[in-house]
């Protein structure tokens, strides 16, 4: 017998027929009464602790070569975003990225787009036949433009630049940087940059990391924001090739959108302190993957470019 049931037997059993004529009306209203004051507490939710994108920044991948469509359901267990090259990748003629938006929207992939740029010695030779830094970076951001409306990447966008090179910039690579980057700004595109977190020395008793350097030069231009990418291996920050990467703002650079923790093959000089979590040939893996080699970024959104 439940508690209501109870409670109603005994109002008909101890209360008189003229008594119970009076209270008919207000019978419903005792009875849900009575109802709530039997009710039992309704045990607590439990509380899980395992990691989700809610309490961990999401990670991603890049790969200068395309994994296959077949592999990107094992790589979405992983991963929230992926790189995307619109330009064919460093040292590479040919670019499998292109045309692959679609399969990776279907898989439910982020982006983080990216563009090559220039290594120094190219900017050089480019100068000494009659093209300046600057007018070889528009060329190269229009081309990078041309390539995300290819793709169908929508307005505003953030494309990075590659740029591999770390340190302070000379003045030719920070004239072909800056020319790329407000080219992209004034195309309905928003420009990022690739670029180094690691510290190196740059005069006595002082260190200076690429980011550190271009954000003094727009700050001192006046130029466009740009939004950055930082690569920073070094173990500490890092803690290698692992799905478990410390939070995004433990990177060293504050104010990243994303940060490359891991790549392929690793530097040995600066990750000797996590190189167990390399495979043995220096590459990163995923273990149901054991074919193809990886880098690994950490960052503040599922897509970092907002190329969705």
């Amino acid at each position: 017998m439940d508690c209501v049931t109870f409670i109603s037997i005994q109002i008909s059993l101890r209360i008189s027929k003229p008594l119970m004529r009076l209270l008919a009306n207000f019978l419903p209203a005792l009875l849900l009464l009575a109802a709530t004051g039997c009710a039992q507490p309704t045990p607590p939710a439990s509380v899980s602790h395992a990691p989700s994108e809610r309490t961990q920044n999401p990670i991603g991948f890049d790969s200068n070569d395309y994994p296959g469509d077949d592999a990107l359901p094992a790589l979405r267990r992983h991963f929230a975003f992926a790189g995307y090259w619109l330009t064919n990748p460093p040292g590479e003629r040919q670019n499998g990225w292109l045309g692959k938006r679609d399969v990776l929207l279907r898989n439910d992939f982020g982006f983080l787009v990216l563009a090559n740029g220039k290594f120094d010695a190219e900017i050089k030779k480019a100068k000494r036949s009659g093209t300046t830094a600057a007018v070889l970076g528009k060329k190269d951001a229009t081309a990078a433009v041309v390539a995300a409306q290819r793709e169908h990447f929508p307005a505003h966008t953030i494309i990075f630049l590659d740029q591999e090179e770390g340190g302070r910039l000379n003045a030719d690579q920070s004239s072909y940087l800056l020319a790329w980057t407000e080219t992209v700004a004034l195309s309905g595109y928003l420009p990022g940059v690739y670029a180094s977190g690691q510290p190196v020395d740059d005069s006595p008793g002082k260190t200076i990391t690429t980011v550190q350097n271009i954000r003094e030069q727009v700050a001192t231009q006046h130029l466009h924001p740009i939004a950055f990418w930082v690569y920073q291996d070094a173990c500490p920050p890092s803690n290698g090739c692992t799905l478990q990467p410390p939070p995004l703002a433990s990177s060293g650079t504050p104010d990243v959108a994303a940060w490359q923790y891991a790549q392929s093959p690793r530097r040995k000089e600066i990750t000797a302190a996590c190189s167990k979590t390399y495979a043995a040939d220096g590459n990163c893996y995923v273990p149901d993957l054991p074919k193809i080699t990886l880098d690994l970024s950490v960052a503040g959104s599922p897509d970092p470019s907002h190329g969705r």
